[in-house]
């Protein structure tokens, strides 16, 4: 399936002052799948060591950090040369083995020619839980996330839409000849969401029972997780949190409640949980900025955020929603279309290298993210259905005089000035696109 990563993963190949790249990401996300494709299609040589499946493999970096034994010891155990500049050698599931991760900073230094890829999904909880020296400074990053909307498209044979549309005019509607498979793609996406294997079958089946069997497959390899690799005292705070999700963010005021979680629990108790879902890549904090400035990160209120889900069709699943429900768009779904709405518009900003915050006014006014980007503040307000009247976003443009800013919605695509803001309204459908617009 097309990942759009792939295309950053050529140009780090080729990159002049390159470093060992390690790729983190949920599990189950599609990294070991991409980096496979990338090391049999791209270098004439391709070794994998998996950390999770071989003791044999973490044993070779238990004596020293010599890069050349290393190699040495790995060529005997897969019994295939390694040449530098020809082979990509994979380390997988490289949480598992945390000397793994402090060589890099030796194949940095003294092998830098050799191609390197790491990939590690409960990274970041393995970090601090192991205490691993971390090789800053001398490795590459890339964050791979579940499918987007864009590559969800593209896996269903509608490439030749998404192909049209990205260079569509602000000022042409989009027909219906367009319009309407992509707003089925966009009920559909919201069905399956962008877990690979839940998207491969729904692409082989066209079953929504059989999706349902994947997502819950992988709710539940995610509950295993928490037993497996959060301390145990933990355990039964990750799982409030993870339960309340859905949840909190249905709520008229879906700011995260720790309250809300347990009842008597406070977010002294429950910020170490939090803290674990978030670095396991399971959740995304977004924060509060109430007087924008540049940066934003500077002016983020740390205690005041809210909590969405890696993906949009394990939202659904782990609330329980039936397709027939958003197939359907039935009126008592109205809430919860708002939420997936802005789950779904967040997973998209991610997507393209954004960091969302959101703006709120006291309890009168609230834009749902902005972001900033190569010195200016983009305002992105999301709406489910087709209205567009939006308040507190020409407050926001009012007080502050973005620019540029973004109304999603399911409304056709069109240009309008808000008190001095360059208002762009595109389809929700297109969120993959709003670079091209500004």
């Amino acid at each position: 399936m097309y990942r759009e990563i792939m295309d950053d993963l050529i140009r780090w190949k080729t990159k002049i002052r390159r470093k060992p790249l390690l790729i983190t990401g949920v599990r189950q996300c599609g990294k070991t799948f991409i980096i496979e494709e990338f090391g049999k299609n791209r270098f004439e040589g391709f070794v994998k060591l998996d950390f999770e499946r071989s003791e044999k493999a973490g044993a070779i970096f238990d004596y020293d950090f010599d890069v050349n034994r290393i190699i040495s010891e790995i060529e005997f155990l897969e019994g295939e040369k390694i040449i530098p500049g020809k082979t990509l050698l994979f380390f997988d599931e490289v949480q598992n083995c945390p000397r793994a991760i402090a060589a890099l900073k030796y194949f940095c230094e003294n092998m830098n020619e050799l191609h390197i890829v790491c990939a590690g999904s409960l990274l970041g909880v393995a970090i601090k839980r192991e205490k691993i020296s971390f090789p800053v400074g001398k490795v590459n990053r890339m964050q791979l996330y579940p499918m987007s909307f864009k590559e969800f498209a593209i896996a269903s044979g509608r490439g030749d839409i998404i192909e049209v549309m990205k260079d569509w005019p602000v000022d042409r509607p989009v027909p219906d000849l367009y319009s309407a498979p992509m707003k089925k793609l966009l009920r559909d996406y919201y069905i399956v969401g962008g877990m690979p294997e839940a998207v491969q079958v729904w692409m082989d089946t066209h079953d929504y029972g059989e999706v349902a069997d994947i997502q819950n497959g992988i709710l539940n390899d995610y509950a295993s997780d928490f037993s497996k690799y959060a301390p145990v005292n933990d355990v039964p705070k990750i799982r409030w949190i993870w339960d309340s999700v859905p949840v909190q963010l249905a709520k008229e005021n879906n700011k995260f409640v720790f309250s809300h979680v347990k009842a008597g629990k406070r977010s002294a108790e429950l910020e170490d949980a939090l803290q674990w879902l978030r670095d396991a890549g399971l959740i995304t904090q977004v924060f509060l900025v109430e007087k924008p400035e540049l940066p934003l990160s500077g002016f983020a209120d740390k205690t005041y955020f809210k909590v969405y889900m890696s993906d949009i069709g394990l939202l659904r699943t782990k609330s329980g929603l039936s397709p027939e429900t958003i197939l359907n768009e039935t009126g008592m779904y109205i809430r919860y279309k708002g939420a997936f709405a802005e789950n779904y518009v967040l997973n998209e900003l991610l997507s393209i290298g954004k960091d969302p915050y959101f703006w709120r006014s006291g309890n009168s006014a609230e834009v749902d993210f902005i972001y900033e980007d190569k010195s200016h503040m983009i305002p992105v307000e999301v709406k489910s259905a087709d209205n567009t009247q939006a308040k507190s976003y020409k407050q926001f443009c009012k007080k502050y005089q973005p620019e540029f800013g973004f109304k999603l919605s399911e409304r056709n695509i069109a240009e309008n000035m808000c008190e001095q803001t360059r208002t762009i309204s595109i389809p929700l459908y297109l969120s993959w696109n709003m670079e091209h617009y500004y």
